[in-house]
């Protein structure tokens, strides 16, 4: 697989059409915006996108993928390879906090609770530029050499409580075959970057996802006299404490860098009663699947062990979510040129691992997948001091959107061309 040596000759009719699309692009992304859907929920989003696909011409769009998602079949005027394009369409239970006149003021329930409804990370951003990559390329379909699947994902948040979804149960259903896909781009807008910047690393790039829920059961007294009886709010504070040594000593962090956080403890609802149970919750993160394994015994081990010592008793479970997002070498080393003739060489930058997690990660279990970073903060803000994804004042410089059309379209399109 080899980058072409000079710039694909479709690069001006590429960039001509984006600049077309990118009103568009801005009127999707601002639609989806005020009409946020949470995982599994996006049945309007999925709509728009699917019935967009169709009016171009698609070959096949199948809807329903995985509950709400959208896969759309773009076959070249040419034949050749197969290569696919991710979005996300999900939002987040976030009540919005930005002042722009497509505020959400969306109000639903997730997992029993009532909350507001935000698209905080950016989600909406990526499945309109994936529309307008949809509308660049049927333009240009007698000039493709192959084939293009585009994959509109549902619950990349996660799904709700007792249901499956997302990238896994995409592919389980079929996203990556018939026909069979070579290679997977995708693209998530960040504010940690200025717009116009563009940033990957090749290998390990996101961090796996892990979450955890101990509980701890003690003799519930009176807490004037808690020698009568065994106090898991003490037992659980100790675990806590405990969990902080997995990374600082039994962990090679220069290796790789982990995270081990308690997020949530709960006990107790009295200030002179010691309770019978605490219960506590928390996050794992790794970049390395051996580590990851090694962090879940280390868990599980220590908070049984410190509850014994006690007097108590501990019960671990810890679910996995997301697997390490691990940019393909070669892939990634190929695709910075392209990127490099989109946003100008100097706005291609190799940062630093993110220990935020994607389902992303699942596609490059099965193909050579790329994933990377565009900036969305505006030039004249401070990236440093920007709200970050997931705030209820998260904000999307729209002038980002035209950058990540040029280069979803630009990666597809070279791609295709080398793999001929």
């Amino acid at each position: 697989m080899n980058a072409p040596s000079s710039p694909f000759p479709l690069d001006s009719t590429l960039s001509a059409a984006a600049a077309k699309v990118e009103p568009k692009v801005v009127a999707w992304r601002r639609d989806f915006h005020a009409n946020p859907e949470l995982g599994n929920r996006e049945v309007r989003t999925a709509k728009v996108v699917a019935d967009h696909l169709r009016a171009l011409g698609f070959d096949e769009v199948r809807e329903k993928v995985a509950h709400t998602g959208v896969v759309g079949i773009l076959k070249g005027g040419k034949p050749g390879p197969v290569v696919a394009l991710r979005a996300d369409m999900d939002a987040l239970p976030v009540a919005e906090e930005v002042d722009v006149p497509f505020k959400s003021t969306v109000r639903t329930e997730w997992n029993g609770q009532q909350c507001g409804v935000m698209h905080a990370c950016g989600h909406d951003a990526h499945t309109a530029i994936l529309m307008g990559v949809a509308e660049v390329l049927a333009g240009m379909r007698a000039q493709i050499p192959g084939t293009v699947t585009f994959v509109f994902q549902p619950a990349e948040e996660t799904p709700p409580i007792g249901e499956d979804g997302g990238a896994r149960m995409m592919i389980e259903q079929g996203c990556l075959e018939n026909p069979k896909v070579g290679a997977i781009f995708g693209l998530h807008v960040t504010s940690i970057f200025p717009t116009g910047m563009i940033g990957y690393r090749s290998g390990p790039f996101m961090a796996s996802a892990d979450d955890f829920r101990i509980f701890v059961r003690g003799v519930q007294t009176h807490a004037a006299m808690p020698w009568r009886g065994v106090d898991p709010i003490v037992v659980g504070a100790q675990i806590v404490t405990g969990l902080q040594t997995i990374v600082s000593r039994r962990m090679n962090i220069a290796q790789e860098p982990s995270i081990v956080t308690v997020g949530v403890f709960h006990g107790g609802v009295r200030h002179n009663i010691i309770p019978d149970e605490v219960k506590m919750e928390g996050t794992i993160r790794t970049f390395d699947e051996a580590q990851r394994d090694e962090i879940h015994g280390h868990v599980k081990r220590i908070s049984e062990m410190i509850a014994a010592s006690g007097g108590a008793t501990a019960k671990v479970h810890i679910h996995k979510w997301y697997d390490v997002t691990v940019n393909d070498p070669k892939l990634t080393d190929w695709s910075i040129p392209t990127l490099g003739r989109f946003a100008g060489e100097a706005n291609v930058k190799v940062v630093d691992k993110v220990c935020g997690a994607e389902d992303f990660s699942f596609y490059q279990k099965k193909v050579p997948g790329f994933f990377y970073f565009v900036g969305c903060t505006p030039k004249d803000k401070d990236a440093s001091t920007a709200a970050p994804n997931h705030s209820p004042r998260f904000f999307v410089d729209e002038a980002c959107m035209k950058l990540g059309v040029q280069s979803l379209s630009g990666l597809a399109l070279d791609w295709l061309a080398a793999n001929g």
